[in-house]
């Protein structure tokens, strides 16, 4: 009798009551969840059947979507819309003046105080491509795919704080502990790539989001379907490669006797989160030959290299943004790409709106138009959502602190209104939705709220937001949140 015989004797021949009860139950409940399961798009939703073994194979969505991937592209602090993309030619009138109390009164703000300066767009603006859309002369080479654009400046938070902003933008609440977009869309979908995680982050700009890597996590989800984070320098995920004095055949007879235990321990407890380590270890096994190579944008030629701005072995947007293609084409369901430094106060030179947030504006400018020039030209931006966006707005009126003006040209946090946009993957190109009143203050027309966003977003993939759920804490949990009432999937964003 062999050590594992030995182990399953005497597993059996001391089972108590209590581990009797603790497997019949997870039996039990496992026949309950098949009884409630639904196939998707039925009237009443229900829970989507996962095979243990393999919780990354690909899945078909409720219905035929267009987009099958995401790149989500998010300027962690917020970039100012009334810089960018909402041209307020009244703010000029305003421009010095002193700001109505009216906007003021009862309001939320992280820093101004007393009465501030309204405070014109600090650049010119002009309307651009077929589609005549209004665009700041900071994004020229965004300007070149303007018409592929679906530009949202309705948007609309409840949170005006970094940490908790980016939490409700990426998982649908202020609070930890939530599942992120990148994760629902991989448990939905699963990975076309059975050798690359489904749901991949890469960041730039020297710091993650306020909110840390939560932005990323799976929260109630099985863990596979966090986002893993990798590097745009060295090796792309850390450990990927073997210790020394370790060989690949030593790593596989170490990998097969992990997974000889974790498979006992399954059977014995029944904790689904064991099968979710065995394919985590297998997973990564395979990226050790697989994320190399897609990491490794020394393969690509000088002309892409041009078109991105990217320079191999640095750490970079451009880089990202090159990678983010790479990995898309290989089938990974869902990139990320955070680039933190968008913090616009104008407390010093490098939140100044003339001097940081021009040098944001470069950094990004050029390796978004190309990533979006990149996808179309290989066939892939009609099947690839390409989102951009912060987690709130800036104000109409200059930054003040202790009512005192700063030196710098700033703008505060702005939860009422502010700006995204979506291409391909079934977005309406050419187009602007939503409007904000004279100043950008508040949405006059069309409010998309965050947790609109999303519904359109799963729209968009094949979901319907309503019946894509997952059982936890005794309900059917979605990611527009079952507490929330009115969500709805803006219609006019579909083309």
């Amino acid at each position: 009798m062999n050590l594992f015989q030995q182990y399953e004797h005497d597993r059996v021949q001391h089972a108590t009551r209590r581990h009797f009860l603790n497997r019949c139950g997870v039996g039990l409940g496992a026949m309950w969840l098949a009884s409630q399961g639904r196939s998707w798009g039925s009237s009443e939703g229900g829970v989507l059947a996962k095979d243990p073994t393999n919780p990354l194979a690909p899945d078909m969505p409720m219905f035929a979507a267009k987009a099958k991937r995401v790149i989500y592209l998010h300027m962690a602090g917020s970039p100012s819309q009334l810089e960018l993309f909402d041209y307020k030619p009244e703010l000029v009138k305003l421009d010095g003046k002193d700001c109505p109390q009216e906007f003021l009164a009862g309001k939320q703000f992280a820093f101004i105080q007393g009465v501030p300066k309204m405070l014109s767009s600090v650049f010119p603006f002009h309307q651009a491509g077929k589609s005549g859309q209004w665009i700041t002369d900071r994004l020229p080479n965004i300007e070149t795919m303007i018409d592929e654009l679906c530009i949202v400046k309705s948007m609309y938070t409840t949170q005006f704080n970094h940490a908790p902003a980016q939490l409700m933008m990426h998982t649908g609440e202020q609070r930890l502990g939530l599942p992120s977009m990148g994760a629902w869309a991989t448990y939905g979908l699963g990975s076309e790539n059975a050798n690359l995680p489904g749901f991949m982050v890469l960041t730039s700009g020297g710091n993650n989001p306020d909110a840390g890597k939560s932005v990323w996590g799976s929260g109630y989800l099985p863990s596979i379907y966090q986002g893993v984070q990798c590097r745009s320098k060295g090796d792309p995920v850390l450990f990927l490669a073997n210790p020394d004095g370790v060989s690949g055949s030593m790593r596989r007879r170490t990998l097969d006797a992990i997974s000889l235990i974790n498979s006992k321990i399954e059977k014995d407890v029944g904790d689904p989160e064991t099968l979710t380590r065995i394919a985590q270890y297998e997973m990564a096994y395979r990226m050790q030959i697989h994320a190399s190579d897609a990491f490794d944008i020394r393969q690509e030629p000088a002309a892409i290299h041009e078109m991105y701005g990217t320079k191999p072995g640095q750490e970079s947007f451009a880089n990202n943004c090159l990678l983010a293609r790479r990995l898309a084409e290989r089938g990974v369901r869902f990139i990320q790409l955070f680039d933190w430094g968008w913090d616009s106060h104008g407390t010093d030179a490098g939140t100044d709106l003339r001097k940081g947030f021009v040098n944001k504006c470069n950094s990004i400018d050029k390796p978004i138009a190309a990533l979006l020039k990149d996808l179309k030209q290989r066939g892939l931006l009609e099947e690839t959502l390409v989102i951009w966006g912060g987690e709130f707005g800036r104000t109409p009126m200059r930054e003040n602190r202790g009512g005192v003006e700063m030196p710098f040209v700033g703008r505060d946090h702005h939860p009422s209104a502010f700006t995204m946009w979506m291409a391909g993957g079934g977005a309406k190109g050419g187009f602007s939705y939503g409007e904000t009143d004279p100043i950008g203050y508040e949405v006059m027309k069309d409010k998309v709220s965050v947790h609109d966003f999303h519904a359109t977003v799963l729209r968009l993939l094949g979901f319907d937001h309503e019946k894509f759920t997952y059982p936890f804490q005794g309900a059917h949990q979605r990611f527009t949140n079952i507490t929330q009432p009115g969500t709805k999937v803006i219609k006019d964003l579909i083309a």
